[in-house]
């Protein structure tokens, strides 16, 4: 895949986030190494408009998910400076074409992941981790199909992220069981889901692992500041119309968002 290649897919994205258009599936971009190259070269362009990227969003940590998107490890995204929120948030329900709440674990980095650090270890990125924090990480299916669209389009198009709702940070966090956490999502003040944070790899640190290694491989760390929301521990709940989401993370606390 050459520059003009990767300049030509990258504009489509680009054009397609801000236009609110649905994205097809990208001709000519395979495999999860050219989808980071156009996501680099899309999200650069993508900052003069969205700001900054400020985080991180790991994306297919079930096997399930993975089968469903044909992907054969999980999916990286970045998330930009407008798309983060402190709890309570809100949105315009119109503003994304089919959104759903994901129910996260986030973590604020205290020092660098840099890719010559690699490869690193549960200890090395829990010992970066400054604080935890309860997320909502909105995705939003903005394909033309998404069970087409292959998994290079979708890390071209930071795999589902629209936006992610932060909820309060907790630094003394080391006591807790982290594969153990209860994760409750709730809808309209139903509760729709309930799981373990187990759901993350096996364990939250275990995605964090991934993450960094990944960008490692791709001549990329992750910086002090920065957040990572880890991956969903309840299935995503797509919503066909306004609505209000409350997740819940045991030892965390909660985050809001209102879609109206």
């Amino acid at each position: 895949m050459n520059r003009e290649e990767i300049e030509r897919a990258a504009r489509e994205v680009v054009r397609c986030r801000l236009g609110g258009r649905r994205l097809a599936r990208l001709e000519g971009i395979a495999g999860e190494d050219a989808g980071y190259r156009v996501q680099a070269r899309a999200n650069a362009m993508l900052e003069a408009t969205l700001g900054p990227v400020v985080g991180h969003k790991i994306g297919g940590t079930t096997a399930a998910m993975r089968a469903f998107l044909g992907a054969g490890e999980p999916l990286a995204g970045e998330v930009f400076e407008s798309g983060r929120r402190a709890s309570p948030a809100g949105f315009a329900f119109a503003d994304f074409r089919r959104p759903g709440i994901e129910t996260e674990i986030a973590v604020r980095l205290g020092r660098d992941l840099p890719a010559e650090g690699a490869p690193f270890d549960r200890g090395a990125v829990a010992a970066a981790v400054a604080e935890l924090l309860p997320a909502i990480e909105i995705v939003d299916d903005r394909y033309e199909d998404v069970r087409c669209a292959g998994v290079a389009t979708l890390i071209a198009d930071n795999a589902f992220n629209a936006a992610c709702i932060l909820g309060a940070p907790l630094a003394d966090w080391r006591g807790l069981d982290l594969a153990g956490l209860r994760a409750r999502t709730f809808i309209d003040g139903a509760l729709v889901a309930e799981a373990r944070s187990e759901a993350l790899m096996g364990h939250p640190m275990e995605a964090l692992v991934w993450l960094a290694n990944r960008r490692a491989a791709l001549g990329r760390g992750l910086a002090a500041g920065q957040f990572v929301s880890l991956g969903t521990v309840t299935p995503v709940q797509w919503l066909p119309g306004p609505a209000e989401a409350r997740i819940e993370i045991e030892g965390l606390g909660e985050a809001r968002v209102r879609l109206a």
